[in-house]
């Protein structure tokens, strides 16, 4: 009987560590890598290391971006973490 119940504990346990932990970051890498696939030139992007560009070109593994000045940069799709259309840049704030 003692046996059993640490075994259902142990089962417990790994099930919570399963739907609060393991489950919500597969979800996340799963909608990262969907971003990644459906990007397309004029998307503005910001990497890991936390340049903020507009995409200029795609392949298959990397993306082409253009920074400020004109400067593009070539970069691996991996290293693209987010969608920066909603932030304005501060010439766009000063038109508007």
């Amino acid at each position: 009987m003692e046996g059993s119940q640490g075994l259902i504990m142990m089962v417990l346990i790994i099930g919570v560590m399963y739907f609060f932990m393991i489950r919500p970051q597969q979800k996340k890498q799963k909608e990262q890598q969907k971003f990644r696939n459906q990007l397309q030139k004029g998307n503005r992007v910001v990497t890991i290391g936390g340049i903020h560009g507009k995409v200029d070109g795609v392949s298959e593994t990397t993306v082409v971006i253009s920074v400020e000045g004109g400067t593009k940069m070539k970069v691996e799709k991996s290293a693209i973490t987010s969608d920066a259309s909603n932030i304005l840049t501060e010439e766009e704030k000063k038109r508007a």
